[in-house]
């Protein structure tokens, strides 16, 4: 089986919970071509910025993780000797829990889930028409993915699978072997610390709390994000103190975009009797503030 292959899989699986979740959390009505193609169209180019932002980051973090290895062995400091006089085997304790639905479950939320929690919210946020809800999530995946590539650089720290692994397993490897073509095309194995998983996926939890919309998927969201934070200790890809860590920057991240849409709002709001909807026309003055958004 080819990268390819397992990317299709993944495709296949994360688009029909898509689906599904559309149909469940936002509505059929807004899956009309007609709505669907003008909600789309104006939301994203309301959040134009941030995308850009957002994709100029993943194409730095796809440079620098090529050289990424050989450059935090030069500047970055090894902290795996640290982390280990932490925690110890605690992760090779989670694993003595082990059992082959577990495996099953954790490999599972840990690569189609956590797609899934990504890439969901953007979406439904889209459909919905909420611009202001779309940038500040994708200012704060900027945050978590920028922070994270700093971090790697700087910390040279190797998972516990790969440290002691007469005491862990690679779990997701041996119950899905394959899953090796696509883990290896994104990480490193001394990319552990903080765990990106984790901060992403907690990410997605708080916002989608603190949101105003999506409220039905709020329980769905949580219980998914703390799954995919369990299973990278459980498959033993990473330290609790990586989830620790991650769920730190899951925290600056959030805090960072909002203020930063934040201000954006005043600015706006501020600006004029009317708001600007981002293409040099005014909206009318009975948008909602918040994300010039008309009212439902």
């Amino acid at each position: 089986m080819s990268l390819l292959d397992v990317v299709l899989e993944v495709a296949v699986v994360v688009g029909v919970l898509h689906l599904a979740s559309v149909l469940v959390f936002v509505g059929p009505d807004r899956l009309r071509p007609s709505t669907a193609a003008r909600a789309v169209r104006s939301t994203v180019r309301a959040a134009g910025t941030p995308l850009v932002a957002l994709a100029a980051v993943l194409a730095a973090n796809g440079v620098v993780r090529r050289i990424g290895v050989e450059l935090s062995w030069v500047v970055g400091v090894n902290v795996t000797g640290a982390i280990y006089a932490i925690e110890g085997t605690f992760v090779a304790a989670v694993q003595s829990y082990a059992t082959p639905a577990a495996t099953a479950y954790f490999g599972f939320v840990y690569v189609f889930g956590y797609v899934y929690l990504l890439t969901f919210p953007a979406i439904a946020y889209a459909l919905r028409e909420h611009p202001g809800e779309l940038r500040t999530l994708l200012i704060a995946y900027g945050f978590n993915y920028g922070i994270g590539l700093v971090c790697y650089v700087l910390f040279v720290a190797y998972g516990p699978r790969n440290l002691m692994p007469e005491l862990v397993d690679s779990l997701l490897f041996e119950s899905w072997p394959r899953s090796q073509l696509l883990t290896s095309q994104v990480n490193e194995n001394t990319n552990v610390f903080p765990s990106l998983h984790t901060s992403l996926a907690a990410t997605v939890a708080i916002l989608t709390w603190r949101g105003d919309s999506l409220s039905r998927w709020r329980p769905v969201a949580a219980a998914l994000a703390a799954s995919i934070v369990v299973s990278t200790m459980y498959l033993g890809i990473h330290w609790a103190t990586d989830v620790v860590a991650g769920v730190a920057l899951a925290a600056v991240s959030v805090v960072a975009a909002e203020r930063i849409e934040a201000r954006r709002d005043r600015s706006v709001g501020g600006g004029a009797d009317s708001l600007d909807d981002g293409d040099g026309r005014d909206c009318p003055d009975d948008r909602d503030p918040r994300d010039g958004r008309m009212p439902e």
